[in-house]
């Protein structure tokens, strides 16, 4: 992830302000710069944090798609096998039907 922010801890850490005779005051200068740090560093974690989580939704996801395509394959298969175990019933009906006929025919004659 890239990091967008213009400052980092370190760079605010190392800011130095120039003083002149109606400046700011430096002791809230740098009050109000280690709140500004704390709170980068706060960021810094949380995407850091957010970083590792989306790493591994993304590691679940390709795995729960692999396990759909390997699903999808079985469904095939087991349709594919089922067509085919019902024309073997239908054939089989058939041919006791024939044998049937046939049978009956013999003892006919």
């Amino acid at each position: 992830m890239e990091n967008k922010l213009n400052l980092d801890p370190q760079t605010i850490l190392d800011k130095e302000f120039h003083v002149d005779f109606k400046g700011y005051s430096p002791a809230e200068v740098d009050e109000f710069l280690d709140s500004v740090i704390q709170d980068y560093q706060v960021y810094e974690r949380v995407i850091g944090e957010l970083g590792e989580k989306l790493r591994t939704q993304e590691r679940t996801n390709a795995s729960l798609k692999a396990r759909i395509i390997e699903l999808e394959s079985r469904q095939k298969v087991l349709e594919e096998a089922g067509q085919n175990s019902f024309n073997q019933v239908d054939i089989l009906k058939r041919l006791s039907r024939l044998e049937q006929e046939v049978y009956k025919n013999k003892q006919m004659d």
